[in-house]
């Protein structure tokens, strides 16, 4: 196991973490969780070896694989795939052994050199990385062409493919899920639940969270605090010991002021300078209770628009993309007041094309495209961030836009997106690429806004500005078309979805549960359509041997939906318990009251064992849907 005793971590002069331990067995999931800045990536660093400590101990196991993304990749002319395969050091280190042998005429060394490619099944990794690569995104060609070809975003998918093939024992990823688009965020996500070694995930996406992790490990005020479960139980966790906090505080408070007053009534008073001079101790001896906060300095709304016109854009029959290279045909859409849209569909299916039609960038190439003239459209990509003046400040941006503002007033507005004291006048040419989308999504704010097309809105956002915009998102009273890889977002700021797929947009009736199963599917047909043709021939005995053998696999299927859907029904059993349970604990009187303390312990050890249960169920699930898949793509 590894483990952390006692760690001090400086960054300069500012003290990261403080007295701070933990330990990490084989198979361990923990989600990092922290401000920016808190030092989630500097405990990484601490892990790999790369920072030492300013105190305490790290003990690290040496038999321990360990592997995390690199953050840069060189502009190399060697092939993807191959570049991948350099993640697998231990297969590496072989093919060399193997090379060298060869070279010298080492008979021993061949030998124990195949020996050792025989034991990383060597002729299985190619493979291996072509498979992650497509879960990728990286189509066959794609995996032929040299790094050199990639754009940063997908030079840093192959970073993180080279951690996967690692075999490592313990992965660190830092934001995995940043230069990835949400088909390739479920593969990924499949992928590490599936993967037996350890993992610590650093994340602003808390769906993705919630499903590849079983603890959370969260760094506040330089202490690292230890929770169970996944990001959600974390976030109620914490909501009911800061509640308790606050209450103690509150209680604290109300103790030390009758303390103060009757010190401050009596010390003068000869008969009771005594009793006086006892509770002057009394309150120097009181380990102060802090009051509870949340560090959060984001909060925003969208201004009311102007006008709401209806019908905002109609759209029929229109064919969206360039005039040599059409990308959507025969869309027909209506956005209005209401609409609340999220955008689905594979990575390079046309997404922002439409939106880009939409918003005016592109002209729609036929059909009919009518959008109202006085339509006020709040329009976020990422080449639009990536525009943004260096040389301007946060402060212009927005005195331009409200030239008669006071300084506080333009102060306030930028405070609710996080910029606070001289950030207001930094160029933005310093700024992160996270600050660039709060500042960009600021200025969208303050054109009032009656449609908003959003490309991508959370990248570079932390959780809690993530957060903010989602809650936002829910009190806008326009219309919303959104694409996002951040499920949480789209589940809960969207009512319908369309997919764009296959050159057209159609709606999709299902949740994102039901268009992870569609890629599957989608994926499946595809390499089914890559397989060449079995050869002509072969005669009737054949034709009906494989209609009885089709029979049978049909038959096979019977028991493996059974199995599913008795699974289903049991877990959703162990759900609602689970809930009833977790609403018992929504009670604040359980943890104030003295005498329930038994009723707390009874229904935290219920909550302990219907969530086992409930863990059991889900794997038991999954197991039972990828072999029921499994018997399915082989019909």
């Amino acid at each position: 196991m590894l483990s952390l005793e006692h760690i001090n971590l400086r960054r300069g002069p500012e003290l990261l973490l403080e007295d701070a331990g933990f330990v990490l067995h084989k198979g361990a999931r923990v989600g990092l969780v922290g401000k920016n800045g808190s030092g989630k990536s500097s405990l990484f660093k601490l892990i790999l070896g790369e920072l030492e400590p300013d105190g305490g101990e790290l003990n690290r196991p040496a038999d321990w694989r360990l592997a995390m993304m690199a953050q840069e990749v060189p502009a190399l002319e060697q092939a993807a795939v191959e570049y991948v395969l350099d993640g697998h050091q231990g297969l590496r280190r072989a093919e060399a052994a193997l090379a060298k042998a060869q070279a010298g005429g080492d008979d021993a060394g061949l030998a124990a050199a195949h020996a050792d490619l025989d034991t990383l099944r060597a002729w299985e990794q190619p493979a291996r990385a072509a498979a992650m690569l497509a879960g990728l995104g990286f189509s066959e060609h794609q995996q032929k062409q040299p790094v050199s070809a990639f754009s940063g975003g997908w030079r840093m998918r192959l970073n993180l493919a080279q951690v996967l093939i690692s075999d490592a024992d313990l992965m660190l990823l830092d934001e995995p899920t940043n230069h990835l688009d949400l088909d390739a965020i479920l593969w990924l996500q499949q992928w590490l639940i599936q993967h037996p070694g350890a993992l610590m995930l650093i994340s602003h996406d808390r769906a993705f969270l919630d499903a590849t992790v079983s603890e959370i490990l969260h760094i506040e005020h330089g202490r690292l605090k230890r929770y169970s479960g996944t990001y959600s139980d974390f976030e109620r966790q914490r909501a009911e010991q800061l509640s308790l906090q606050q209450k103690m505080h509150e209680k604290q408070q109300a103790q030390i002021a009758h303390l103060q007053q009757f010190i401050d009534r009596f010390k003068a008073k000869a008969t009771k300078a005594k009793q006086a001079q006892s509770r002057v101790k009394a309150l120097e001896k009181l380990e102060r209770i802090g009051p509870a906060h949340v560090d959060s300095g984001f909060s925003f709304h969208f201004l009311k628009p102007d006008r709401l016109p209806n019908p905002m854009v109609g759209l029929d029959g229109v064919t969206c993309g360039y005039p040599d290279t059409p990308i959507l045909s025969n869309v027909t859409l209506s956005l209005r007041p209401e609409s609340r849209i999220g955008l689905l569909g594979p990575n390079g299916a046309g997404k922002s094309t439409l939106i880009r039609t939409l918003v005016g960038e592109l002209d729609a190439l036929g059909g009919h495209l009518e959008r109202d003239p006085d339509l006020a459209v709040g329009y976020f990509h990422q080449q639009q961030v990536d525009r943004l003046a260096a040389d301007d400040t946060p402060y212009q941006l927005i005195n331009r836009a409200h030239p008669k503002w006071s300084e506080q007033q333009v102060r306030n507005e930028l405070g609710a997106f996080g910029f606070h004291g001289d950030d207001v006048f930094e160029p933005v040419g310093r700024f992160s690429g996270g600050e660039k989308a709060r500042l960009a999504l600021a200025l969208i704010v303050h054109q009032k806004p009656a449609l908003l097309l959003l490309d991508e809105p959370a990248n570079h956002l932390d959780l809690e500005m993530r957060e903010a915009l989602t809650l936002a998102l829910q009190e806008f009273g326009g219309a919303v078309l959104l694409v996002s890889h951040d499920r949480h977002l789209l589940e809960t700021t969207v009512d319908e979805f369309l997919l764009v797929a296959e050159g057209t947009v159609r709606p999709f009736d299902g949740d994102l549960d039901d268009y992870a199963r569609w890629l599957q599917q989608s994926r499946r047909d595809a390499q089914a359509a890559r397989r060449p043709a079995e050869p002509a021939g072969g005669g009737r005995d054949d034709a009906r041997q494989r209609r009885q053998d089709a029979a049978k696999r049909r038959e096979q299927l019977r028991p493996l939906k059974k199995d599913v859907e008795k699974l289903e029904k049991a877990l959703d059993r162990e759900s609602q318990a689970l809930t009833e349970v977790e609403t018992a604990l929504g009670d604040e009187t359980l943890y104030t009251d003295t005498g329930r303390k038994d009723e707390l312990n009874r229904l935290l050890a219920r909550q302990g064992e219907l969530k086992s249960r409930h863990e059991e169920l889900e794997m038991a699930l999954l197991e039972a849907m990828e072999k029921l898949e499994e018997a399915e793509a082989s019909l």
